[in-house]
């Protein structure tokens, strides 16, 4: 994994997730909802999350389901 993440973006912590009562999971990028799943693809991706071993790793499959987040011009939240 140390391949992936050369940058150490990944350590921020920049995605999140919610699971509603209906099982949707909304992921989240610094606060912003950037995808919805529903369904079986959204089990799918709850599965991947319980069976990871650590926080990085959470972080690595939330990014990787969000598809356009891995040329590193992703803009930082402004405070």
């Amino acid at each position: 994994m140390d391949n992936i993440d050369k940058r150490n973006r990944l350590d921020e912590n920049p995605f999140c997730y919610v699971v509603t009562k209906n099982e949707t999971v909304i992921i989240k990028y610094f606060g912003k909802q950037v995808k919805m799943l529903k369904g079986k693809e959204a089990k799918k991706i709850l599965n991947r999350i319980n069976a990871a071993k650590d926080e990085k790793e959470v972080q690595l499959i939330l990014a990787k389901v969000t598809g356009n987040f891995k040329r590193g011009n992703e803009r930082r939240k402004e405070l």
